[in-house]
């Protein structure tokens, strides 16, 4: 079963669905890896569809484990969680789940990493007699160059959502220009180019790095009017802007007698004073949230109930359960400071970088600390809660207050666990 379904997998050419009703885990987790370990030879990206639960009537027919195994399996493999995946060569190698509302079916949708990428950037990639790339293979700039409207479009709001990404998307566009703008040169003087300066300049024009930068610079725009800065850009900007006033303000002294000048540099302050204190006016947003920010929440809420655990074994031996509990606790800060660290940004720097990790720290907290406050909230009284009671009865289940009790007094814990790790994933 295990192996002809990964051959099924492997050998699809067209977006297909595999059932996995009546599949145990061992062989859902066997399958993946024999099925996606390697890339696929395909000419183009694939959805492959694979159904791990139903509603009330076919639920008995899955393993309850299926999606935690199967998602499992591919991180293993390297894939990344992205709940914006579509069939498009960009995102290969993610996966995303989904809930078929209509069918009342679970699904996980896989667009596997696949060779296409390599292939379609072969006319870039050259051979030792050809001499050097002339953009690194696989960079930014190299897909912002080759990428086509539609498709940068849809990369810039994926890999620059922030305004300061942005800014340093264009700075990379006129770097990308410049080098096809000295290719034109060399041919205006009948200079002959490489065979790997040729092929970059058959496929990358400058009308269409036009269009990019002109879409990028109106996004920045819209990005500004909307309000959709953070806070350290507000400062930034608003720092550029007094810059500028200050300078204009020399100008405008040393205009003296210059009445066509004076005016163009007093309109020029106003615009500037217009635009700082529109500025000033903006109310920051929060940071964009990491690449990887569904899969670290994940991850997060699957650590709270481990901290628990540690903290209430403290100063006595740890039981087997326990050992493995806490071996599952290290993994998960070990993947949760990884998926960090990996969520940087296309130009992204590192003060924003920073910020970004750090407000989606806090984030996590809030959500635990919520989430728990809620939990001991519920039902009973204030001062009942106040008095030591013994919830365990014989033959029945242990009452949830006090367990919600326990896990609030643990956020400090996972807050600590955060801020240690600070250093870590800078």
């Amino acid at each position: 079963m295990s192996s002809h379904m990964a051959v099924a997998i492997r050998s699809a050419t067209e977006s297909e669905t595999f059932d996995l009703a009546g599949t145990s885990a061992s062989t859902i987790e066997s399958t993946i890896k024999s099925a996606f370990a390697e890339p696929l030879d395909l000419k183009d990206m694939i959805r492959l569809t694979f159904v791990t639960g139903a509603g009330k009537l076919g639920r008995s027919r899955y393993d309850e484990n299926a999606a935690r195994i199967l998602t499992s399996t591919l991180r293993d493999l390297g894939y990344e969680e992205d709940r914006g995946a579509s069939c498009v060569v960009e995102c290969a190698g993610s996966f995303k789940s989904q809930h078929d509302t209509g069918k009342n079916l679970k699904t996980i949708v896989v667009f596997p990493k696949i060779n296409l990428l390599t292939e379609a950037m072969h006319n870039l990639q050259l051979d030792q007699d050809k001499g050097p790339s002339i953009l690194e293979d696989g960079s930014p700039e190299q897909l912002i160059a080759m990428a086509s409207m539609n498709t940068f479009e849809r990369m810039l709001d994926r890999e620059c959502p922030s305004w300061t990404q942005k800014k340093a998307c264009i700075a990379a566009i006129g770097e990308v220009k410049e080098i096809v703008q000295s290719l034109d040169n060399k041919l205006l003087h009948g200079t002959p180019l490489t065979d790997s300066e040729q092929e970059f300049y058959d496929t990358c024009d400058l009308t269409s790095l036009e269009q990019k930068e002109n879409y990028v610079k109106s996004q920045m725009s819209k990005q500004v009017d909307d309000g959709k800065i953070t806070s350290l850009e507000k400062k930034r900007l608003i720092a550029q802007v007094s810059e500028k006033l200050d300078n204009i303000g020399k100008e405008i002294k040393e205009s003296a007698g210059k009445p066509k000048k004076l005016q163009k540099l007093q309109t020029q302050q106003q615009k500037l004073e217009e635009r700082k204190e529109k500025l000033e006016d903006i109310r920051p947003c929060s940071p964009p949230p990491l690449k990887h920010q569904s899969s670290i929440d994940k991850l997060r809420k699957e650590l709270a109930p481990l901290l628990k655990i540690e903290k209430e074994a403290k100063g006595r031996l740890l039981t087997i359960k326990e050992t493995a509990a806490m071996t599952r606790k290290e993994e998960i800060e070990d993947e949760i400071v990884m998926m960090e660290a990996n969520s940087m940004g296309w130009f992204e720097d590192d003060e924003s970088f920073v910020l970004r990790v750090e407000a989606s720290r806090a984030q996590g907290k809030k959500v635990v600390a919520k989430k728990v406050v809620k939990k001991a909230g519920g039902g009973g009284s204030g001062t009942n809660s106040k008095k030591p009671i013994n919830w365990v009865v014989p033959g029945k289940k242990t009452a949830s207050r006090p367990a919600a009790k326990k896990k609030a007094s643990n956020t400090n814990a996972f807050a600590a666990m955060m801020m240690d790790s600070d250093s870590d994933s800078d």
